[in-house]
This record gives C-alpha cells, structure tokens and sequence, in this order.
C-alpha cells in the first residue's frame, strides 16, 4: 500500500525513539501504535490492504504497565495491603497521569488522526494521548521483549511511581461519591457485570457508572474490593477529567 499523505506531515520516528530511548527493530509495532481508530477508517474505506489501529495495542500495553508498575510499588511499599497497591497503582497508570507524560514528550507529534478528530484537538486529548501511550509500551514490548519494556517504564514513568503515596483502599468509593457529586451533580453506581472461577476462588469484575456513561471498571476477590478499585479508577479519571465527561471506554 502507498503512504498515505498524512504520514509525509509527521516527525520522523527516529526523533521519537530517541525521546524514548529506544531503537525498534521493526518500526511497525511503533507506527502502529500511532495510528489512532479514526485514521484507520478513513484509510480503510478506499485501501485494499486494511490498516490496523492502536487499540489491540492499547490493550496489551494497558496488561505490560500494571505488571511492570505493580512490580515497583511493591518494592517501595513492602508493608502495603493489596487493595492499597491496586488504589495506588490506578493513580500512577490513570488516564490523566498517562496523557501528561505523553504530552510532557510530545507524543501527539506523531499520533495519526482522522480529519474530524484532527479538527476537534484530538492531539490534546488525554484520553487519545494516553491509548497512545499505552499502545507504545506493547509496541516495544513485542518488539524488544519484557525488559526492553521494563527499561521504558524506568525512564517514563520511575518519577511519577517514586512521587506516588500510598492510597488507603477504603476511602476511594466516598471520595468518588464527593466528586462525582461536585462535578456531575450525579451518584456513581455500582454493578457486578461479570462472575469469574470457581465458587472456591471467584472474581467479581464491577463496572461504575456515573449518569449514562461508565467512568471505571476492576475485578476483585469479593464484590466490595471489586467496587472500592473500579471507585479508584474513576476517581482518578473525573479529577482529571477538564470536560466534566469521559469519552466512552471501549471493552
């Protein structure tokens, strides 16, 4: 397939492996990391080879930073509870934490849009700049394996991990009520949406929803856990939320 004519006003790549300190061997895991959903169906609709978009990606790197975070919490934190790591770990990987690094590096230089979300500030959004961030992370984890990605956390993310305090699990669902109340004039409510293992070791995955629209979503061994981290997520997401409202959260 020819270039599409939008990657002839994009910064070369190689300028964006050196902001993160690392060098791809194949590029396309990166370039596919850029390529947001609303380019790709612009592309797609006159292209016989269909190009594919972040969001496989943005699912996969989503996986590789809980480890990878969880991971160094765990080191600074040795006495923490679970449930205080889980809260901790959803403000360092929040939407709102992510889309700042990316925006500090400039990530939106590289990201791919379609012409509508180009003309409505895609390049500014959090929600798009830190999918983008998200699928980054998979994109050098596929390339270069567990520790090319391990390093990449190091270097982006080890300030924010280092400048995190621990967050006391119980206090996320009452906070969230607070804000969602200040902000939304509206209630969050709760809902078991799935049912996971056993009857011996279940997990009860719990969506939030704040109006018409669902703000977080976590798994837990009981149904409370489950509600107190799906509570973080959320929480993190409307205190970074400019608009009042989230895009939709795909699933």
């Amino acid at each position: 397939m020819a270039e599409p004519d939008d990657y002839s006003n994009r910064q070369d790549l190689a300028a964006l492996e050196g902001i993160l300190g690392y060098a791809f061997r194949d590029r396309a895991l990166l370039d596919q990391a850029l390529r947001h959903a609303s380019y790709c169906n612009e592309q797609n609709r006159a292209a016989t080879d269909r190009l594919a978009d972040n969001q496989r990606l943005e699912f996969l790197g989503d996986a590789v930073l809980s480890l990878t975070v969880s991971q160094r919490l765990m080191g600074r934190f040795p006495e923490a509870h679970e449930g205080d790591l889980s809260v901790t770990r959803a403000q360092v990987v929040s939407e709102e934490g992510l889309s700042e690094v990316a925006k500090l590096l400039g990530f939106g230089n590289w990201i791919l849009l379609g012409k509508g979300e180009e003309k409505s500030g895609g390049r500014a959004k959090p929600k798009i700049l830190a999918d983008a961030f998200e699928a980054i992370i998979a994109a050098v984890y596929l390339d270069g394996g567990f520790d090319a990605a391990n390093g990449l956390v190091d270097r982006l993310l080890m300030s924010r991990i280092n400048a995190a305090e621990i967050k006391n699990f119980y206090d996320f669902k009452t906070r969230l009520q607070e804000t969602a109340q200040a902000r939304l004039k509206a209630t969050p409510i709760y809902k078991v949406v799935q049912e996971l293992g056993p009857d011996h070791d279940k997990r009860f995955v719990v969506g939030v929803t704040i109006g018409d629209e669902e703000w977080g979503r976590a798994v837990g061994k009981s149904k409370k856990e489950a509600e107190q981290m799906a509570a973080a997520e959320a929480h993190f997401r409307l205190e970074g939320s400019d608009a009042g409202r989230p895009e939709k959260k795909k699933r």
